[in-house]
């Protein structure tokens, strides 16, 4: 069976004057930039989300498949970002980090076509907003970042995430330790000792794991992305080219297969914590366990981010901001001042507990 095909962010003209329309975020329209007309995206208002069945997906993988695209995908020399360019466009910023990528570093590959998307809710105007309030909010900063900081270009990309799903059983061998106090005479004095009384114990534990997201991005930095949360499912729409238009697409990079595994990595520090709380008691070894995955889905979304970065002082600092709910994840200047002087003021409050005890 041969792929779809797919003109990489496909361009819409007005039908009023002619010109391209841009997706206009929080009014699921497209707009034009001239004239100012608005084109309504249709979307079926009866669509359900489906989640994918995983086993399935990695069979269907394997051959030619009615759910894989064929795109042009460009990628970064600086950062290994691998996106989407519009159409006709020969080069572009990185919106990673800022480098240029040109047409020859193109090449066509076969990905998983996605299913859903959430729209881009936040415009550039909100997010630059979104941005001063976060500044301001930073009680570490220096407080001139407030006044000579400035945010540069705002590129809005749609990054690709799997989200899993997985009905997990695990059974366990473990102790159990329950605290107890005992009196005994140290140096002519009766002082109560606490102890611990060990127990051997197994059991089993089952859960449901709902929506595990997993970035299929490397290219965002991991310590950022993994605090871009409180994404609402409940505001995915089917996959359109209609909401990609002006802006860019970001094509994964972590597999179907790998994303699962570090889901399972994240389901298995929930199963740990969860046969803690089986065994319970005031203490806890986890001796042995083995977990089984059951009734796995997937689903292959992409979720709006603003990436920028901004200047204070010659040095630039890396910001994301979430596209549906303006939430802000970056990276900011510390004042060696502030936590100088709190510090100090820390260890002299201490040294006078210690002084009148």
């Amino acid at each position: 069976m041969e792929h779809e095909k797919t003109t990489d962010n496909k361009k819409f003209p007005c039908k009023n004057c002619g010109a391209f329309l841009t997706f206009e975020p929080g009014a699921d329209s497209l707009k034009c930039q001239y004239c100012g007309e608005m084109n309504e995206i249709e979307i079926d208002e009866n669509f359900e989300v489906i989640e994918e069945d995983f086993e399935a997906m990695l069979a269907e993988l394997s051959q030619n498949s009615e759910n894989q695209i064929t795109v042009h995908q460009i990628k970064c020399d600086s950062c290994g970002a691998l996106s989407t360019l519009p159409e006709n466009v020969t080069s572009a910023d990185c919106p990673f980090c800022g480098s240029v990528v040109v047409l020859s570093n193109e090449a066509m590959t076969n990905i998983l076509k996605p299913k859903y998307l959430i729209p881009f809710k936040i415009s550039e105007k909100l997010g630059r907003e979104s941005f001063k309030k976060w500044v301001k909010k930073l009680f570490w900063a220096p407080r001139s970042i407030k006044t000579k900081s400035s945010i540069e270009k705002l590129t809005g990309v749609y990054i690709p995430y799997w989200t899993y799903d997985s009905q997990t059983e695990t059974s366990y061998r473990g102790e159990r330790g329950d605290n107890y106090t005992v009196t005994v005479t140290r140096n002519g004095k009766n002082v109560t000792e606490t102890r611990i009384r060990w127990t051997y114990v197994s059991g089993h534990v089952s859960h449901f794991f709902d929506d595990v997201l997993i970035a299929a991005s490397n290219s965002l930095p991991k310590t950022l992305s993994k605090k871009l949360i409180n994404w609402n499912y409940d505001e995915l729409v089917p996959f359109k080219e209609d909401f990609l238009s002006g802006f860019r697409t970001e094509i994964y990079q972590t597999g179907l297969e790998e994303g699962f595994g570090e889901a399972k990595l994240i389901m298995n520090d929930v199963i740990k914590t969860l046969i803690k709380q089986d065994i319970g008691g005031d203490h806890q070894r986890i001796r042995s366990s083995n977990s089984s995955f059951n009734d796995i889905t997937f689903k292959h979304i992409l979720l709006p981010i603003w990436i920028s970065s901004y200047r204070y002082k010659n040095k630039r600092y890396n910001i994301l901001i979430n596209g549906q709910n303006g939430n802000i994840s970056g990276t900011y200047p510390k004042s060696f001042w502030k936590i100088f002087f709190t510090v100090l003021i820390i260890v002299g409050a201490i040294a006078l507990l210690i002084y009148y005890s």
